[in-house]
């Protein structure tokens, strides 16, 4: 018996995580398919293997599992040491990079076109990430917001045409195809002048 008592204390944080792992992969599936308000607590937790009760011990509630679950880290590179020449390519291929490997941003921005909970949850990481490394760069200090917008209309544009909506004509587009059109005008907004 004594032996027993030890082990449980280390093996419960690895459950812990499991479940929370779990929870979190079947909650992004489930509000990418369905939507916030659609989903529910009942299918996430049948996704995830696991009883209702433990989402709500975990997270609370559907707004604090859908907090957590569309924690999106943009890991946007250091634009103060890319040459200026190439701020718009960069900003392309990175934000091309995080549309083809990061399942939590298509699902988030499927969320975000539908329901204001998503909407605020990218306003967020539009505050928190964007606006910031694009201040660290931008010409005039008070337009950063409006030239992230600008910038954002183009990246977030291209992702819900090529990631999201799978629009042919954007699809079908080489990758390099789609850093040539797109670079200039994401370059543009970013150093141009105001006009």
């Amino acid at each position: 018996m004594a032996d027993t008592v030890p082990s449980e204390p280390q093996d419960r944080p690895r459950r812990s995580d499991a479940t929370r792992a779990a929870i979190l992969g079947a909650a992004r599936d489930r509000f990418a398919a369905d939507g916030y308000e659609r989903a529910t607590i009942r299918a996430i937790a049948r996704d995830a293997g696991i009883d209702p009760s433990m989402v709500m011990r975990y997270y609370g509630n559907k707004a604090g599992l859908f907090a957590a679950a569309s924690e999106i880290d943009l890991r946007l590179p250091d634009l103060t040491a890319v040459p200026r020449e190439q701020l718009g390519e960069q900003l392309v291929r990175h934000f091309l990079d995080r549309w083809e490997r990061d399942e939590v941003l298509t699902g988030m921005v499927r969320v975000a076109v539908t329901n204001e909970a998503g909407a605020e949850r990218l306003r967020g990481v539009f505050a928190e990430q964007i606006k910031p490394a694009l201040a660290a760069v931008c010409p005039v200090p008070e337009e950063t917001a409006s030239r992230a917008a600008l910038i954002g209309s183009q990246l977030v544009g291209m992702g819900l045409l090529r990631y999201i909506l799978f629009l042919p004509p954007a699809v079908s587009l080489p990758r390099e195809e789609v850093v040539a059109w797109l670079a200039p005008t994401v370059q543009r907004y970013l150093t141009a002048d105001h006009p």
